[in-house]
């Protein structure tokens, strides 16, 4: 493999310094791994995607956009994204720091390690206030990217309201790339918006969920399952790390987190007990495992 120009702009590396290999696999793009010798002499690794294509540019500026997000507010939890674009033959690429995974089972030694494991580091996550956006006084719902979920595009307009935002920004905006793509059926859509305008109020409405009183968004993963976590050292040095990686991140509902995890299993008991004294369920508690199962729509 040879290694892009912009790329090597973009990451200011030296290029006589510099190399890259595959590295791993991916359903949607080309991974690689870069090396680099520093001047002072020591190695640098990098993790890079590419693919073509105006939609790979659109998920790599919104999965950029999330893992900075989450690395912001829990740096051990995540690799940061350190450049995002079109290279010089077109492709979209995005850069990383290197997650180091085929250490994850080492015993290696424990400095530098954050001491947290991933429930205590997804508790500090959700109940971290997600940033003002530009332009606004208060924490929204949204977020400032479209991400991609798998590959399909969702739409983060921001909003005030967390339960307008999942009907219209999740719900019907899903529904709608359905008859986009397989044509309409009357029942179906008459499912989706009974369920956008009557459960949606009734459970997460915005004088029902937290006994009215509100909720502050908080960054959230987005598409959280076994496969996107992990145990590695980000950089490829230091401890080895509970971690996650490819987010779809919104500012939302912490117990939207919930619904792919549950969806999709991998997360037992002792895990949650252990993130729900950090993050504790929203009120009212009797509608917790009601509110989970709609976020799995």
């Amino acid at each position: 493999m040879k290694l892009d120009p912009c790329i090597i702009r973009a990451l200011s590396l030296d290029p006589a310094a510099s190399t890259v290999a595959t590295h791993g696999s991916s359903g949607f793009n080309a991974t690689a791994k870069i090396s680099t010798t520093l001047k002072d002499g020591t190695e640098k690794y990098y993790f890079m995607k590419t693919a073509p294509g105006k939609d790979a540019e659109l998920m790599f500026r919104g999965e950029h956009a999330s893992l900075n997000a989450i690395h912001g507010v829990v740096p051990s939890l995540c690799p940061a994204s350190l450049a995002t674009g079109v290279s010089d033959d077109g492709s979209a690429f995005l850069v990383t720091d290197f997650l180091d995974m085929a250490s994850r089972t080492a015993n290696g030694s424990s400095e530098g390690s954050s001491g947290m494991s991933l429930a205590m580091k997804l508790g500090k996550l959700h109940t971290t206030p997600a940033p003002v956006p530009e332009g606004y006084s208060k924490p929204m719902f949204g977020f400032p990217e479209t991400t991609c979920c798998g590959d399909t595009p969702q739409p983060n307009e921001y909003k005030g309201s967390w339960a307008e935002f999942y009907s219209q920004n999740r719900l019907l905006a899903i529904l709608e790339k359905c008859e986009r793509n397989n044509g309409k059926d009357a029942e179906f859509r008459s499912l989706v918006e009974e369920t956008a305008t009557a459960v949606v109020p009734r459970l997460i409405g915005d004088d029902h969920l937290n006994n009215g009183h509100g909720i502050i968004p908080v960054v959230i993963h987005g598409d959280l399952w076994s496969g996107n976590k992990g145990r590695g050292r980000i950089g490829g040095k230091g401890a080895v790390e509970d971690v996650i990686f490819d987010p779809s991140a919104v500012y939302g509902h912490s117990e939207y987190e919930l619904g792919i995890m549950n969806m999709f299993g991998g997360f037992g008991k002792n895990f949650f007990d252990e993130y729900h004294k950090i993050c504790p369920k929203t009120p009212p508690v009797d509608e917790y495992g009601d509110r989970v199962k709609l976020y799995e729509l």
